[in-house]
C-alpha cells in the first residue's frame, strides 16, 4: 500500500514540479476530480467498502461451520465447498476492475473435480485458484472496508468543507460556546468558531485544495486493488504457460498432420501418377522391342516421365527439408530471395548457426510472407534483414507496398505467429493503411524442446 500511495503522490509531486517549469497548472491536477476514470475508481472502492464484510461473513461462516462439523465429517465436503465458491467473489472482482478499473484479468483456469465426492472434496481442498480466492477475500474484506472509508471520508469530507460557506449562510447554524453565547457557526476547533465571511472563505478554500488531492488517494486505493486482482485472481505465469504449451503442441500437430496430407497428395497426384506412366510406357516399349518394332519414343517418353517425376519429389522433400538449408539459414534465405517475384534487398548477419528446428521455422516463415508480399501487397521492393542478438534471432520483412496486413484478419499472419509462439517465439505486425508493412520475428536461436 505504502508504495501504491507513494506512486500517486509522487505523480502528484512530479505535476506541481512541472507547474514550477511551465507557469501554469498541469492539465492532469485541474481534471482530475471530475475525471471520469477518478468517479470509476471512487465507486469501485466504494463497492469494495460493501463487498468487504460479505466476503468476511462468507469465509467465518463457511470455514466456522465446517471446521465446526469435521468432527461428523460433514465439515471436510463443507470446506471444500467454500474454498471452490470463493471463485465467485473472484468473478465478482473480476468484472468490477474492467468495468470500471478498466483492467483486464484473464480469468484463470476452470474448476475440474475428480468422480465422486471423495474426488470432489479432493480437488476443492487442493484447488489453488480456489485458496488464492480465499487470500484475496481476506485481504479484501480487512483493508477493503478500512481503506475505503478513510479515502472516501476525506473526499467527501473535502467536498463540504469546499461548499461549507453555503449551508452556513442559508441555514445560519447556532452553536453554544461555553460562556453561553451564540454563535454563527458551522465548525469550530477548540474555542475558535468560524463565524465570519473570512473565515468561511478561508475554510472553503482548504476545502477546495483538499478537492484537488481527494482524487489521488482513491486512485492509489483502485491501483492497489488492480494489482491484487491480477496477482490472486488472474491466470498465473505457470497456468498461462501450460496453455501455451498446449496451444504450441496442437499447433504443431496440426501443421504436422497438414504436411503429411500435402506430401501424400503431391505422392499420390503427381509423382505415383508419373511413375505409373513411366512402368507403363517401359511395358510398351518392351513388347515392341520383343517383336522387333521401334521403341526409341517410347523410351523417350519413359526417360522424360522419369525426369518429371524426380523434380516433383524434389519439389516434395524441398517442402519437409529445404535442402539449401543444408548450407545454413542465411544462404538458404538468400537464395529464397533470388526466386521472388518481388526485388528483395537481404541482408543477413549471422553469428552463430541457430538450431535446425529454428532455422525450419524461420525458412518457412519468411517463404510465406515473400509469398504474402508478391500475392496482397502489390510492392515494387522487399527488404528482408536477418540478424542475430545474443540468443534472440531477428527477422524483419518489409515493403512499400499498400499496407492494412491483418495479423487476425486470415491473412496468414496467425499461422505465422503461431509458429513462432510454438518455440517461445513472437511476431509483430506493423501495417498502416497506405504501408509500409514491417513484419519483425524474434526466435530462440538455441530452441529445444
Amino acid at each position: 500500500m505504502t508504495e501504491t500511495v507513494y506512486a500517486q503522490f509522487s505523480t502528484y509531486a512530479e505535476a506541481n514540479a512541472a507547474v514550477g517549469k511551465t507557469g501554469r497548472v498541469p492539465t492532469t491536477l485541474l481534471r482530475a476530480p471530475i475525471d471520469a476514470q477518478t468517479w470509476r475508481d471512487a465507486a469501485y472502492v466504494l463497492l469494495g467498502t460493501f463487498l468487504g464484510p460479505v466476503g468476511i461473513a462468507y469465509l467465518y461462516a463457511g470455514f466456522g461451520a465446517g471446521l465446526l462439523l469435521t468432527v461428523v465429517l460433514v465439515g471436510i465436503p463443507l470446506l471444500a465447498a467454500v474454498v471452490v465458491g470463493s471463485r465467485i467473489f473472484g468473478h465478482i472482482y473480476r468484472g468490477l476492475a474492467m468495468g470500471l478499473l478498466r483492467t483486464d484479468v484473464e480469468a484463470p483456469l476452470e474448476f475440474r473435480s475428480r468422480p465422486g465426492l471423495l474426488g470432489f472434496v479432493r480437488s476443492g481442498l487442493t484447488d489453488r485458484d480456489g485458496w488464492r480466492a480465499v487470500v484475496f477475500v481476506l485481504v479484501k474484506s480487512v483493508l477493503g472496508p478500512v481503506l475505503g472509508y478513510l479515502v472516501l471520508t476525506f473526499a467527501a469530507m473535502s467536498a463540504f468543507v469546499a461548499i461549507s460557506p453555503i449551508p452556513w449562510w442559508l441555514f445560519h447554524p447556532v452553536n453554544i460556546d461555553s460562556a453561553g453565547v451564540e454563535r454563527h457557526s458551522i465548525v469550530q476547533f477548540g474555542d475558535v468558531y468560524f463565524e465570519t465571511w473570512p473565515q468561511m472563505l478561508a475554510f472553503s478554500a482548504l476545502g477546495f485544495v483538499c478537492v484537488f488531492i481527494a482524487p489521488w488517494p482513491i486512485r492509489a486505493v483502485a491501483s492497489l486493488d488492480r494489482h491484487l486482482v491480477q496477482a490472486l485472481l488472474g491466470k498465473t505465469k505457470g497456468d498461462a504457460r501450460v496453455e501455451q504449451l498446449e496451444h504450441a503442441r496442437t499447433t504443431v500437430v496440426e501443421d504436422s498432420a497438414a504436411t503429411l496430407r500435402r506430401v501424400e497428395r503431391d505422392l499420390h497426384d503427381g509423382t505415383q501418377a508419373r511413375l505409373v506412366n513411366m512402368a507403363m510406357a517401359l511395358g510398351r516399349a518392351e513388347e515392341k522391342l520383343a517383336t522387333g518394332g521401334d521403341a526409341t519414343a517410347l523410351v523417350s517418353d519413359a526417360h522424360a516421365t522419369a525426369k518429371e517425376a524426380l523434380r516433383e519429389l524434389r519439389e516434395v522433400v524441398r517442402g519437409i527439408h529445404p535442402p539449401a538449408l543444408d548450407l545454413g539459414l542465411g544462404a538458404a534465405l538468400e537464395t529464397l530471395a533470388s526466386r521472388s517475384p518481388v526485388p528483395v534487398d537481404c541482408t543477413v548477419h549471422l553469428a552463430t548457426r541457430p538450431s535446425p528446428g529454428i532455422e525450419a521455422i524461420a525458412y518457412f516463415s519468411v517463404a510465406e510472407l515473400l509469398t504474402n508480399v508478391a500475392k496482397h501487397a502489390n510492392a515494387s521492393k522487399i527488404w528482408l534483414d536477418i540478424r542475430d542478438v545474443g540468443t534472440v534471432l531477428t527477422i524483419t520483412v518489409r515493403d512499400n507496398g499498400i499496407g492494412g496486413a491483418d495479423p487476425i484478419g486470415g491473412t496468414g499472419l496467425t499461422g505465422l505467429r503461431s509458429r513462432a509462439e510454438t518455440v517461445d517465439g513472437h511476431l509483430d505486425v506493423t501495417s498502416p493503411i497506405g504501408g509500409p508493412t514491417v513484419v519483425t520475428i524474434a526466435l530462440p536461436t538455441g530452441w529445444t524442446s
